[in-house]
């Protein structure tokens, strides 16, 4: 009897689930099956299947931990849902970039280079010191002195020696930085004309004055008139008291004093034109001393094989498992064992391209979700929910078949795998599809069809009308009004590439993933180019900022409220004069219970609006600013278009969001809550309104429903007609029917890939069908 009521529990059952924008949604979703979650984006596919299932999965996993453990843990809030059944352990696999810190590498996050350290710890001839010793997180330190106890007793340590691998000269970060000084003086002009170009220094201003009035140096000569021992003053005299203006003051020449106050800092952290001059003016390069490869002289001197250590994270992970397989040492078959095991399932997720010297900041979205892939894919666990979003962003058709077996073979073991999803070649896999709908925001959060694929392609649903959707190619493409000349490029795997791209038309970059398209866009464009970059990258702001603030949208609105009212617009402000007192103009009360999660509720005084009542007695249009900042885009569209609440410079802005799709966001939305896609188009509509210039967008089809993909179509076509150039690097087929120039890099990934093998319109890469983008494309046009 007890076995059959134990097998009965076949189902993930959800029962009235409210989050973000779902409305009381019920499903039941089939355990130990490939089940993909569709429909366009803000419709609450990732509320449903993040938010609800594998928030509660996790939440109900970490209540098992004592109190103290969970006081270190993310505490993760109840979802809003009446009831649930059925759910197992569940593994997240999300697209969020591996932390961008400058000292980590895929080495350090896959442990891959822990294994290796402790490789050549033991093989390394000559023999030079423990694993430690070969990392370039750990400084060599030597120790001398005298060591007293608490009863008196000394003890005398000797030159001690502690080996760390740490190169001395950059620390360990690969890269040393050179100031570029025609960025930072120019030479023509005198102090008192402005010669410093670092913004802060006016000629007039207390800055330049510690340089002009100290005697040191003449304020009306030119730079370039210096002498040897004034030019030596004034850019690197080392910090010291002089005696000028009539009293001792500090005095340091300018490089080092920038070196202390700009240059050490993160350039994330710094204002917008702060970091642009920081931009021009440094120039990063390998460190000298150890070539780039974060390790000192002695790491490097000890070889196993012929190679040392950096070299051996240098080698492209194909090929690093070949070297490994020639090691026969059966003291360490283990660890070879356990090296070749992640080398073999990097290569099969399709990452044997990379090294484990890369950076991991410079993974796209795509390689940092696989990378998280890799831990999975061995494990003997089984009956575990797996949950993934968008696995196929970043993948070139041609590896979109590889994912999908992965996904297959994830599910083969016995477990159950969700996948929130766009491309059709995914939701064919499905055994059970989900689609979400009908529209996005307020307009969404119900479920529209559940069923099979081939019941799905027959659906009436906006999905199932999409899924035999083609866009063909164009028939009369746009003509170049120049090109952006790249030549003799050679970053990361581009074998000496030389490649015009094509100004004031649409291009397109493709070609299978790791064959060098973001490092000939990004890594080889001319400096001094004005390029802009539109990426999927997470908009810095705390819980406070929204849509609204981060566009500028706030300042024509509160400046009308302030008109219409007769006050002054710091009032409907919630960061400002109009802020809730309780709260501080949050919305939300915060109670931090020490080692229990945090408990955040809506402030009793303002009901979760931010501000104080008497703010809310002010009316524009008949709304207040809470029931403004409550309106979705296209709403507040239509509102400040027309009648006595009409605000051009706000109705602009607002246009700009509505045409790049996000016509369903909430103005007072917390930015933190976006999809990737979503910062990605709201960064969009803010370059809109510029005049000209070139724009490098990274993917822009990320998240993005079939449906929406041909708005995305019409308003690159917008750019390009403004004015501006567009260059995408993307691999959806549709895009690329409808480019007006492709570049197709390959002819494969890594150091099989790095050549420009075609470059046309997309009518001469279908007809030729000469390289896998070729032919995948022909394919989809269905020539």
């Amino acid at each position: 009897m007890s076995e059959q009521s134990a097998d009965n529990h076949d189902l993930i059952r959800v029962q009235g689930a409210r989050q973000n924008n779902l409305k009381d949604v019920s499903v039941e979703i089939p355990k130990r099956r490939l089940s993909v979650f569709t429909g366009v984006s803000g419709s609450g596919k990732s509320s449903l299947v993040f938010g609800t299932i594998a928030a509660e999965s996790r939440r109900l996993i970490d209540e098992t931990y004592s109190t103290f453990i969970q006081g270190f843990m993310p505490s993760l809030p109840r979802p809003e849902v009446d009831a649930m059944e059925g759910l197992t352990t569940a593994i997240l696999v999300d697209q969020e970039r591996l932390g961008a810190n400058p000292r980590s590498t895929l080495g350090t996050v896959t442990d891959g280079h822990a294994m290796l350290r402790q490789l050549f710890s033991r093989l390394g001839t000559p023999h030079i010191g423990g694993p430690t010793a070969f990392s370039f997180n750990i400084p060599t330190t030597k120790v001398g002195g005298v060591s007293v106890t608490e009863s008196g007793k000394k003890n005398v340590i000797k030159q001690e020696t502690y080996l760390g691998g740490m190169c001395p000269a950059c620390d360990g970060r690969g890269v040393a930085s050179d100031l570029d000084l025609g960025a930072i003086v120019d030479e023509s002009k005198s102090l008192n004309e402005g010669a410093i170009l670092v913004p802060g220094y006016k000629p007039d201003g207390w800055m330049v004055k510690g340089f002009s009035e100290t005697g040191l140096l003449d304020g009306d000569k030119p730079i370039r008139d210096y002498t040897e021992t004034e030019r030596h003053d004034f850019l690197y005299k080392e910090k010291g008291k002089i005696k000028a203006l009539g009293m001792n003051m500090t005095y340091q020449g300018l490089i080092p004093k920038l070196r202390e106050s700009v240059f050490s800092k993160d350039p994330e952290q710094l204002q917008p034109h702060i970091k642009a001059f920081v931009e021009r003016a440094a120039v990063f390069a390998p460190c000298p001393t150890c070539e780039g490869t974060r390790l000192n002289e002695s790491a490097r001197s000890s070889k196993v094989r012929g190679i040392d250590i950096a070299e051996v994270c240098a080698m492209q992970i194909t090929d690093l498992a070949e070297w490994l397989r020639g090691i026969d040492e059966p003291g360490v078959a283990p660890l070879i064992g356990s090296l070749l095991h992640l080398c073999d399932s990097m290569t099969e997720i399709g990452l044997g391209y990379l090294s484990f010297d890369r950076p991991s900041g410079t993974l796209s979205g795509g390689e940092a979700q696989r990378t998280k892939m890799v831990r999975h894919l061995g494990s003997a666990l089984t009956d575990v929910t797996y949950v993934f979003d968008e696995p196929t962003v970043g993948l070139h058709p041609h590896d979109i078949q590889r994912m999908n077996k992965l996904l297959l073979d994830l599910r083969d073991k016995g477990n159950t795998v969700l996948v929130v999803e766009h491309k059709p070649e995914t939701i064919a896999i499905a055994d059970r599809i989900v689609d979400l709908g009908p529209g996005a925001g307020s307009d969404g959060g119900t479920i529209c069809f559940e069923g099979t694929y081939e019941e799905l392609a027959v659906a009436d649903t906006l999905t199932g009308r999409h899924l035999g959707h083609r866009a063909s190619v164009k028939e009369t493409v746009r003509e170049p009004k120049g090109y952006l000349e790249i030549r003799g490029a050679t970053s990361h795997n581009l074998r000496n590439v030389d490649v015009d791209v094509p100004l004031g038309v649409l291009t397109v970059v493709t070609g299978v993933a790791g064959s060098g398209k973001s490092s000939l866009i990004h890594g080889s464009i001319p400096p001094g180019t004005e390029v802009e970059f539109v990426d999927q990258s997470a908009i810095k702001g705390s819980r406070r900022s929204n849509p609204a603030t981060y566009t500028g949208l706030l300042e024509p609105i509160r400046k009308a409220f302030a008109k219409a009212n007769d006050v002054k617009p710091a009032l409907f402000s919630a960061n400002s004069e109009g802020a809730c007192p309780t709260c501080k103009g949050n919305g939300m009360i915060y109670t931090e219970l020490g080692f229990m999660e945090t408990v955040a509720s809506p402030c009793e005084d303002c009901g979760g609006k931010r501000f104080q009542p008497l703010v809310l007695e002010y009316r524009l249009g008949g709304l207040n600013i809470a029931e403004v900042l409550d309106l979705s885009v296209a709403k507040a569209l239509a509102f400040f278009s027309e009648g006595e609440s009409k605000v051009p410079p706000a109705a602009k802005i607002l246009e700009r969001m509505s045409d790049v799709g996000l016509g369903y966001l909430k103005l007072g939305q917390p930015l933190n809550t976006l999809s990737g896609g979503e910062r990605q188009r709201i960064k969009l509509a803010m370059h809109l309104g510029d005049k000209g210039g070139t724009y490098v967008l990274d993917e822009p089809t990320t998240g993005l429903h079939l449906a929406d993909v041909d708005n995305l179509l019409a308003l690159l076509d917008k750019l390009v007609d403004a004015g501006k150039s567009v260059i995408v690097i993307e691999h959806h087929q549709a895009v690329m029917a409808h480019a007006d120039w492709i570049i197709d890099l390959g002819p494969g990934a890594g150091h099989d890939g790095g050549l420009v093998v075609f470059e046309g319109t997309p009518a001469e890469l279908v007809a030729k069908k000469s390289t896998l983008t070729g032919e995948h494309l022909a394919a989809y046009v269905g020539a």
